[in-house]
């Protein structure tokens, strides 16, 4: 009796929690989200990153195709990957890979011309470096580096398909040899090429027009089957709601910062205090009590 009655709690709990995930799974799935998951594409970074998320596959392919290597085996990929730097801004790649060779991958993929300036490609190389080697090891163990901005527009301007910069002597032109490579893919690419047909996937928004099947399966799997778009809609749901907590942080900061300024203001207007106990008990700093002086002469 008492295992019959058991049995029959563990069966009740798993309809409840079956009929809450379909609640969820319904509530989640907004038509609004929806329609965007069919406008997605893997130039989109929020869907390739969700999309190449557990698919080195995927990512092997690419680098194949860019590098113009048929063999190279990627060991490790992570999309989203986080890399700190103890004096500066930390950034968060796209897709962070390393083949079996041991060269290391930051693909990165850029919509806005604005995002993709040598200089941002510059200090993600400088931060794979910066991260590679333990307290105490030899430089010489730094592994081969490779950033890779894959842009929606042709952002250098040449008309190549693929630019490729490394370190070189400027009369004679011969490489450096010191293992850093960046890597632009002109995604306004147009051609029949492998990097065209690549580049062709990486803007198309139907899988079953594109060429390379191992692309299109992942795609087809988030964009046609109802787990896959359940997925997207529940990632688009966090990505909206992280959005609206940062508006929310901003809109806290800036009314605490113009409450601020005002205490600043009226204490100014009365012409009693000195600026540095202005300061101190309007919470701003003395140089922007200065300077909010400077602007009510």
């Amino acid at each position: 009796m008492t295992k019959h009655m058991h049995s029959g709690t563990r069966k009740a709990r798993k309809t409840v929690a079956r009929k809450a995930r379909a609640g969820r799974s319904a509530s989640v799935m907004k038509p609004e989200y929806l329609a965007e998951v069919e406008r997605f594409r893997l130039m989109d970074d929020d869907f390739m990153s969700k999309c190449l998320e557990h698919a080195p596959e995927c990512i092997e392919l690419m680098l194949r195709i860019i590098l113009g290597k048929k063999d190279l085996k990627v060991v490790r990929a992570q999309t989203e990957y986080p890399i700190k730097s103890l004096q500066g801004r930390g950034v968060r790649f796209d897709v962070f890979a390393r083949d079996a060779e041991g060269k290391e991958y930051d693909i990165e993929i850029q919509r806005a011309d604005k995002g993709a300036e040598p200089k941002r490609a510059r200090y993600n190389s400088a931060l794979m470096d910066a991260n590679a080697l333990k307290s105490g090891e030899d430089v010489g163990k730094l592994r081969d580096t490779y950033v890779i901005f894959i842009t929606e527009n042709d952002v250098m301007e040449d008309g190549q398909e693929v630019y490729v910069y490394d370190r070189t002597e400027r009369k004679s032109g011969k490489r450096l040899g010191d293992g850093t490579h960046i890597i632009y893919v002109n995604g306004a690419t147009r051609s029949e090429t492998e990097i065209g047909k690549l580049v062709h996937d990486l803007r198309c928004r139907d899988a079953a027009e594109m060429h390379f099947d191992v692309l299109k399966k992942r795609v087809s799997q988030f964009k046609n089957s109802e787990e896959g778009r359940r997925y997207m809609c529940e990632a688009m749901e966090r990505i909206e709601a992280r959005g609206e907590a940062r508006g929310e942080a901003r809109g806290k900061a800036e009314g605490k910062r113009e409450t601020m300024l005002a205490t600043a203001k009226r204490m100014l207007k009365d012409g009693i205090l000195a600026l540095k106990d202005v300061a101190r008990y309007s919470g701003l700093s003395l140089a922007q009590v200065k300077k909010l002086q400077a602007s009510m002469a």
